[in-house]
């Protein structure tokens, strides 16, 4: 049986979470409740929770502030918050499921359904570590957790050549000659990389404008990478490619 705890200072909220997860999974059990930073962190102290939903606002400070003050590589966590610009950004870098509120129970089943499967392959503490590390600084991150059907990768963005896409799924090139492929759509990601001089030049590729060693005009034009990797250019891109080039 799974162990499972809500920290959220909505009772009315904590109330839909514990039947969902009632209705949905057998296998888990709801072993306590908390409503600020002080009980949450004496809860998980005491309970030992396989499963933490986490509200990011809380009493007394945020979700972030409890897991500075546990132990949360023995558990796996999943964020339940209102829309949180920067905190969900973070979230995604770190490739660590989430759920907006209002809830939707199908996205709440899939994020939890993800955890507990997660919960035997690994303790999900480089994500936290990671996540933690981006609060604090407040900057934009250097690093992004990549999570595959068996692994995490901790990557450097600044070493991530371009990405393609194919269709629900993401490949990363590296430039350690690596491929990474994620089952998240390219569109995530330009969203993620816009601060980080990413550009999209063509609806299958997102490239890095550091790693691109020429524009070679010739029949239509395309992109050539340090890795002599080539990448074609929409017409329609052509020029905002260009500005972009420009900024760098």
């Amino acid at each position: 049986m799974i162990r499972a705890i809500i920290i959220d200072d909505e009772p009315s909220l904590r109330e839909i979470n514990r039947n969902i997860l009632t209705d949905n999974f057998n296998d888990i059990e709801v072993v306590g409740e908390a409503c600020s930073v002080e009980e949450g962190v004496a809860l998980i102290n005491n309970v030992d929770p396989d499963l933490v939903l986490l509200d990011i606002e809380l009493e007394g400070g945020t979700g972030f502030h409890i897991l500075q003050k546990v132990d949360y590589s023995k558990f796996k966590t999943i964020f339940v918050t209102a829309f949180n610009q920067f905190a969900i950004k973070a979230i995604k870098f770190c490739a660590i499921d989430y759920i907006l509120k209002p809830v939707n129970e199908f996205e709440f089943c899939n994020a939890v359904s993800n955890a507990i499967k997660a919960i035997d392959k690994d303790s999900g503490q480089k994500q936290i570590h990671n996540l933690l590390s981006q609060i604090e600084d407040k900057k934009a991150p250097q690093k992004i957790v990549l999570r595959t059907s068996d692994a995490l990768y901790l990557t450097e963005i600044s070493n991530i050549l371009f990405c393609k896409s194919d269709n629900s799924y993401t490949t990363f090139y590296l430039a350690d000659n690596k491929e990474i492929i994620v089952s998240k759509s390219i569109k995530e990601y330009c969203e993620l990389f816009e601060e980080h001089g990413f550009f999209r030049p063509h609806q299958s590729y997102l490239v890095n404008l550091n790693q691109i060693a020429k524009i070679d005009k010739t029949d239509g034009g395309f992109i050539i990478m340090k890795n002599g990797n080539e990448i074609p250019i929409s017409t329609r891109r052509k020029q905002a490619l260009m500005q972009a080039i420009e900024t760098i």
